[in-house]
């Protein structure tokens, strides 16, 4: 678990880090370059989940050898869909990232929410339940080894 005080934002305990898939780890359906080694080098410290519709059919494939639970949730409701699986969770001690439109209610409710700006764009819903913003996803991977980012970014 990663442990940080953020003056104005609280303390935040992370046991759990929720990501959408598609726009967020991967660009097309394909994992982006450096994911794998970053979920692999931090899986002893918080818990990786992956949360998807698997839009394009081989997020099995792309996440071989990556310690982590995913979840293929249905076309149908998908908002809702990850905000249950957050709950189960404990959103006071998860972290989501996502981009689209479908992880606005997750990135709301988690203790931080963080909005995924890359190639496949961001949602201004989800960009709006967000507390912050980030350009590129291994920038979430820098947190947990310089968390005095966090920090300075979310203190108040």
């Amino acid at each position: 678990m990663i442990q940080i005080e953020i003056p104005g934002f609280g303390h935040k305990t992370i046991e759990h880090v929720v990501f959408d898939y598609n726009g967020t780890l991967a660009r097309d359906g394909v994992l982006i370059k450096g994911v794998k080694a970053s979920m692999n080098r931090f899986s002893d410290t918080v818990r990786f989940h992956v949360i998807t519709a698997d839009t394009f059919g081989f997020v099995n494939k792309e996440l071989e050898g990556i310690d982590c639970a995913l979840t293929i949730i249905p076309e149908k409701d998908q908002a809702r869909s990850k905000l249950d699986y957050l709950q189960q969770l404990g959103p006071e001690k998860t972290l989501c990232a996502g981009n689209g439109s479908n992880d606005r209610l997750m990135l709301k409710a988690a203790c931080i929410g963080i909005a995924v700006l890359q190639e496949e764009g961001l949602s201004c819903d989800s960009l709006l339940a967000s507390d912050l913003v980030i350009k590129d996803i291994l920038d979430v991977f820098d947190f947990f080894q310089t968390p005095e980012r966090l920090i300075a970014t979310l203190r108040t």
